[in-house]
This record gives structure tokens, sequence and C-alpha cells, in this order.
């Protein structure tokens, strides 16, 4: 660290007598420029203006004692004027708070080794012995090519590393050995599923109150203290959009809305996966000035790059380099720009330096463990708190609905399509009258009209697909829970449904011709309604398990053709073959049980003249083209077989959506524990 810090202040010295005033590039421009004509030529020092260092100053005392003085994060002049003059700072609201001071943490691993089976065919060792830190009030930036295991590293210093992934090694957070709780980090992935339809401050606002504790009220002043700190003030009011039907933010606002919803929660640390993914240069430098800004609020940033512009790079306080995994340099950016300057050939950064490169760098290590335990001691990191079940599932409920509401492929263009195919069933099958011979059509029309619209149902996957992504983006960072999505996934698709249920049941009921009494057609619109209930719920485990729109897409096809053929329809459900057709797909077949109801709702208490004298009753003609129970009460027993089957149904979802969770949690806290007892 000596050595380092003696490179530093030599670049400062040599760097700022190198060049009179009237030759330095002006304040409001960046750090680092080539000089005209030279692009060819390594990155030249000599006209940049002088760095003010912006991070905690480390250092050795001469006692043999270490310690680190915690200086408050000051932006350099150059970055003053940029950010001042330049590149204007949107519109505050009125009443918003401004950012608020965060207590940073320091976060140090030393010997990090990753293992993924599987992951590489020469090697499981995705991160090699990697040792490194980051100070409070601080950017530090791990760069490397493509495959270099920079995604890696920052998901184990994160401890948000796959199941397939064991670590090694030692984590420290102010100092101590501690997994980092709820509340106290932010993680942004490469890829965050947002929802289109809201405005910026309504996600952030529901995502503010399903991750804080407190009154909803309380909320409205952090949302703002994000818009601000990631300076979405221009576009807070504004769709998020993003698909087919509505025109999206760009990506770089995108990409900010996805870190303002980490910092509503005010976290210590931030992780964030490649920010300037799909960024042009001008976005990219307007992302990074804005990172560099929400520094001086002292939370940590740690990042991955995977490339930066010059002016880009000139922001970065620490660096880390990769290489297939291995750690090339870790130390302050001058230091690692005086390195390779000092090679005295072009050589891009992100080539191997020699091995005494990097030993003479990374210079006993457990130095730099103890600076980070003398610069903050006190209590360990606790959680904030969460908010309550109650709450996440009446948050979920009602964006649900609001996003449906506003979405035209949720549940609007279901309905059309519904409405257009009960026309078509409704009018092939209209004037059949009410004489013994309309029996077996009238079923073959409940039969078509029950199948066909559930068939129609996955339509709807891709949407569900959606809500468990955006449901697996918030679970991972603790936001929501499988049983808050399930409840809150459920209420909000109950009018909706309940609305197609009932458009589509008017419209066939009265093309059909069925008893005209308002119990029996109530009656009707129940049973569909417990019928898309079910589907529902069919279709969402489905869509749980595989995660996949066409794998979902294929399944749930083979699935409705299957329960089709054991409906009882083509052949009597006496009849079909014992094994597999009568159980057990008759029985878990949901078109048996919803037809079955629609007939005895129908056809019970219902008498058909033959000749003068002679009648038969409706459980008499039709018994011969579909089975169904002779009991008044039997139509209601099958109603509560469904509902007990969307019951069943999402229960399944929740086992799957939970032990996924649990798993992946419980393997982390094994490898965590591994770790932590090896050390």
């Amino acid at each position: 660290m000596e050595e380092i810090q003696s490179q530093s202040d030599h670049y400062r010295s040599s760097s700022s007598s190198a060049s009179s005033p009237a030759s330095r590039v002006p304040a409001f421009n960046f750090f680092y420029l080539r000089k005209p004509g030279s692009l060819g030529q390594p990155i030249s020092f000599e006209d940049s203006p002088e760095w003010e260092d912006t991070d905690a100053d480390v250092r050795v005392e001469e006692g043999g004692g270490d310690s680190i003085n915690a200086a408050t994060t000051s932006v350099s002049p150059s970055l003053s004027k940029l950010n001042s003059g330049s590149l204007p700072s949107p519109h505050l609201p009125e009443g918003a708070a401004v950012a608020r001071k965060i207590a940073g943490a320091s976060v140090a691993w030393k010997d990090l080794t990753v293992t993924i089976e599987g992951k590489r065919k020469y090697s499981d060792n995705v991160v090699k012995g990697s040792n490194g830190y980051a100070l409070p009030g601080t950017m530090t930036v791990i760069m490397g090519p493509a495959k270099s295991g920079k995604s890696t590293l920052l998901r184990a210093i994160a401890g948000r590393l796959p199941p397939a992934a064991k670590m090694y090694g030692e984590i420290f957070v102010n100092g101590a050995r501690m997994h980092m709780p709820y509340g106290s980090y932010g993680f942004v992935d490469l890829e965050t599923t947002l929802i289109g339809s809201l405005t910026v401050r309504e996600y952030l606002y529901y995502s503010a109150v399903l991750q804080l504790p407190g009154f909803f009220s309380q909320k409205k002043s952090v949302v703002e203290e994000a818009i601000h700190a990631m300076s979405l003030g221009d576009f807070a009011n504004k769709l998020i959009g993003g698909h087919c039907f509505m025109k999206g933010l760009p990506s770089g606002e995108r990409r900010r809305v996805a870190i303002a919803r980490e910092l509503v929660m005010g976290p210590h640390i931030l992780f964030i996966d490649e920010p300037l993914y799909h960024l042009d240069s001008v976005s990219a430098l307007l992302m990074m000035v804005t990172l560099k800004k929400l520094t001086s609020t002292g939370c940590t940033l740690i990042f991955t790059l995977n490339q930066s512009s010059t002016e880009v790079f000139g922001l970065f306080d620490r660096i880390c380099l990769l290489s297939n995994g291995n750690t090339l340099f870790f130390g302050e950016t001058l230091a690692c720009l005086q390195h390779f300057s000092n090679a005295g050939f072009p050589c891009p950064i992100m080539q191997s330096p020699s091995d005494h490169f990097l030993r003479a760098i990374n210079t006993d290590f457990d130095r730099i463990i103890a600076m980070c335990k003398n610069w903050q001691e006190g209590p360990l990191l606790k959680s904030k708190g969460k908010a309550s079940n109650a709450t996440r599932i009446a948050v979920l409920t009602w964006r649900s609905l609001l996003i449906m509401s506003r979405e035209f492929k949720y549940y609007w263009l279901r309905l059309i399509l519904y409405m257009l195919l009960t026309l078509c069933i409704g009018t092939i099958f209209s004037g059949l009258g009410h004489s013994l011979s309309s029996v077996v059509t009238r079923v073959a029309a409940i039969f078509v009209f029950v199948s066909f619209t559930s068939l129609l149902s996955i339509a709807g996957v891709p949407v569900l697909m959606k809500e468990i992504k955006i449901y697996a983006s918030e679970e991972s960072n603790q936001h929501s829970g499988a049983l808050a999505f399930l409840f809150g996934q459920l209420l909000s698709s109950i009018p909706f449904l309940f609305l197609i249920s009932i458009s589509s049941s008017l419209v066939f009921y009265f093309l059909i011709g069925l008893r005209d009494e308002f119990s029996l057609l109530m009656y009707f619109v129940l049973n569909f309604f417990m019928c898309l209930l079910v589907n529902e719920g069919l279709m969402l485990a489905v869509v749980s398990l595989w995660k996949n729109i066409f794998q979902s897409v294929l399944t749930l096809v083979t699935i409705h053709v299957v329960l089709m053929l054991a409906a009882g329809y083509f052949r009597i459900r006496s009849k079909l073959p014992g094994p597999v057709w009568t159980h057990p797909l008759s029985y878990i077949a949901f078109h048996t049980y919803s037809i079955q109801g629609l007939l005895e709702n129908e056809y019970l208490g219902v008498n058909f003249a033959i000749g003068q004298v002679r009648s038969i009753s409706g459980f008499q003609a039709l018994h011969s083209a579909y089975d169904i129970s002779p009991r008044s009460n039997a139509k209601w027993e099958n109603v509560l077989v469904l509902f007990l089957m969307a019951v069943g149904y999402r229960i399944l979802v929740f086992v799957l959506l939970h032990f996924y969770a649990r798993k992946n949690v419980s393997l982390h806290r094994l490898f965590r524990g591994k770790h932590n007892s090896t050390a």
C-alpha cells in the first residue's frame, strides 16, 4: 500500500508540473484526454488537470498500527464544474427532500474463489483467489473482457451466487465476517424486469411500499429522493413502457429506474451489474456522472463494466482487472494508469501484465482487512425491517389492477377474443329449440364452449410469464414473497375473469337458447368463472415450472388436448378405458366437472314428452350422451370441485415458487457456512 501511495503522489506531482496553467485543458472538460493526432498511442496524461483525491486516504502509521482516515467525499473541481455547468440538473419537485446522507460500509474480500460445475470446459474455477476492497463514498469497478468472471465476482461479494456455485475465501463487511442483512445493500441485475404500464414515480412508490415498513405516506419523500438521486425528474410522470403497444423510456432512463428501485431502501452498499449495458457513449457518461454524484451521499458503489471511454474511466476510484477469473490488478485508478503507462509499450489495460506487476500492487492484503476494521468499528449492519405480508398483498393487488386496466393485452384483448369465439359458437349452434332431438347437439355446444374457451386462455401465457419475471426480480431482493404474489395475482385477476365469464356466458346462453331462468343463468356464470380460475391456476403452475414461453405453451396445449379427450364427450366417461383415461385423467380434467355441472343445471328437473302419454326426464334423455348425476345438488358439488382445483393449483404454484426460493437461500447459506468454517 505504501508503494501504491508513493506512485500516486509521484504521479500527482509530475502531472501538475508537466504543464503550465495556460496549456491545461479547461476545468469543465474531463480528466484524461489524448493529444491531438495520437489516437494510435497510449493515453497521455501530460495535458490532464490536477486530480484531487475523492476517497478515504489509506495510510499505515509509523507505530505499526493500521488505520483509515474516513475523509468526506468531495467531488473534484473538474467534476463539480461538469455537474453544475455542462450537465443541467433535473427539476426537483416542490417538497422533495434532498438526498440524505448514508452511513457507508466497507467491503473487503480475501482469497475469493468461486467454482461453478460445468461453467468452463477447461476449468471449474470462474474466480480464482481474488482480493480487493471498497470504501464508503467511492466507486469500485470490476473490469475485464467477456467471460472473465466479472458478474460472478460481483454476485459472490453480494451473496447472490446461483445454487450450482461454491464459494471459498473470506468477505468482510465493516471488518467483520457476515452476510449482509436485508436492506443494507441493493443489487441491480443486468436485466431488470420493469412494469411498462406504470409511470416512473408509481413504479418506485409501489417498490418502496413493498420494501419498507411503515405507513404509505412515509414513502413519498424516499421516492422523491431516489428520483432526484438518479436524475429522473423529467421522466417521473412518464410511463415506463417498453412493449409493442407502448413506447418505452430510453434505455439509459430504464437503467436509472432499475437503480432507483434499490435506492429507496437507502442501502449502505450498491452492487450494479453493467450499469452501462446497451447505452451509447453520451448516455453512458451521464449515467456514470450520476453514480459519481451518488457517492457523495456516502454509499459504497461496486459495479462491473466490460469497457469504458476515457472520460468514464476517469471517474473511478478503484479498479479490479480480471482475465479468465484471475485478478491482474487491484488498486487506485491512478496507480493502474501509471502502472501501464510505465510499461513502455501500448498495452490495453485488459491485457495480461507480467506477474511482478501483480505482486507489486497486491501486497500484504491482511493490512487492508485491518484497515477496514479500524475504519468503522461498532455494531454490525442490521436489517431495516420489511413491509408486512398484508401490506404487500394490498400493494401487489392494487398494482396489478392498475397494470391490467392499462395494458391492452392483459385481459382486454382476451375479452375481445372470448367474445368473438363465443359469438362464433353461439351462431353455429343457434336455433336448437328444446325438443328431445336437440339434447345431443346442445351437449356438443357446451363441450365446445368450455373446451375452446379454456384453450384460448393460453393466449395469456406471455402475460403470466411477465408476472413471474417481475416476481422473480422482486423476490431476489426480498421485496416480495410467494404468498403475497399469489394472493395479489388472484385478487387482481378476479374482477377481469368475472367480466370475461359474465360477458361470454350471456352471449352463449341466449344464442344457444338455454332455459330462461335467472338462477340458472347465474349458475352458468359462476360455473364458467370457476373454470377460468382453475385454468388460470394451471397456467401459473406450468409457467412457474418452465419459465419459458415456448415450453409453457407447448405443455399447456398438450395438457388441454389430453384433458378434452378424457372429459367424457368423445366417449362416455363410464366406458373410458380404466387405466390412465378414467383414473386419473377423467378425474383431474376440469372440463369434466364444468360440463357436467352445466348439463345438470340445464336438464335436471326437465321432462320431454314422447307421444301422447309418455315422457322421460332430462336425466334419462341425457344419460346416453353424457354421464351426469340425478341428484338435485350434484351441480353444486361440481362447482365445489372446481373451487378446490383452483385452490390446489395455486398451492402447487406456491410450493414451486417457495421451494425454489428456499433452495437458493439454503444453498447460499450452506456455501457461506462452508467457507467461513474453512477460514
